[in-house]
């Protein structure tokens, strides 16, 4: 029996969903774009996870396309991005709790797309990143990467690094503001453990909230966001001021309400 292309485990409030196809450096076809899929379907019916964690096995993250089989030959805009790949972006952006790259090694192409399509991306410092699409392929980034980018890097970085195809390693990405973090490669799962294990105990209804606002802040007016966040602070405030505040006074981590 073959092994599972997407693995899912989830243990004490973490979910770790695994691209196991080392042999490609874990490149992208429609059976492991549908795993991630399903694995994030799980993540949403399963209320005891608090954060997902994904990242690759072997020595890379993501390699992108599998440019082997026929989502290499098809063009942009069809069918199986519309139906497999967008779908699993989507799912990671719009997941019901925080989400960590754990990037162990090349993040390429589609593969940043989907490092960068998470909430923290942690990165070991022999990772990189790479936009392969336009110089090496002839075609636009996706999977996200043209909305990412610019709002991470800023408009003539981004530009400069989908048109030239440079490597990014990983320091540098942290420098940018690509990533979160860049961190010795035998430290990576330790931070990832402490970042972890700090998301679990928040609220993740905030969590989400703090996503759409900062996603809304570059195209909303300050008035806008200013409604925005009295929008959320509405909802919010009722289900966990009080607590967070006890706590506060009491000197202890607060208890936020489980997933619902």
């Amino acid at each position: 029996m073959s092994e599972a292309v997407v693995e899912f485990a989830a243990h004490e409030g973490v979910a770790t969903i695994t691209l196991n196809r080392p042999d490609s450096l874990n490149a992208m076809n429609s059976e492991l774009m549908m795993g991630i899929s399903e694995s994030m379907s799980r993540v949403e019916e399963d209320k005891t996870v608090r954060v997902v964690v994904i990242t690759g096995a072997g020595r890379g993250f993501c390699a992108g396309a599998d440019l082997s089989g026929t989502v290499g030959t098809e063009e942009p805009g069809n069918q199986a991005m519309g139906d497999v790949f967008n779908p699993a972006l989507r799912a990671i952006h719009n997941s019901p709790v925080p989400t960590v790259a754990r990037v162990n090694g090349a993040a390429a192409g589609g593969g940043m797309g989907l490092a960068l399509a998470c909430d923290i991306v942690i990165a070991a410092k022999s990772a990189f990143f790479v936009a392969t699409f336009g110089p090496r392929l002839g075609i636009v980034p996706d999977l996200g990467s043209t909305w990412t980018m610019p709002r991470s890097l800023g408009r003539a970085r981004a530009l400069a690094a989908a048109m030239l195809g440079d490597r990014i390693p990983s320091e540098t990405a942290e420098l940018w503001g690509l990533i979160w973090k860049s961190v010795p490669d035998d430290k990576l799962d330790s931070e990832i453990d402490e970042v972890t294990a700090r998301l679990k105990v928040t609220s993740a209804e905030a969590m989400v909230r703090i996503r759409q606002s900062i996603d809304a802040a570059s195209t909303n007016t300050f008035s806008e966001q200013l409604d925005l966040e009295m929008h959320h602070q509405g909802v919010l405030i009722p289900k966990n001021m009080q607590e967070g505040a006890a706590a506060f006074i009491e000197k202890r981590e607060p208890l936020f309400t489980p997933r619902s």
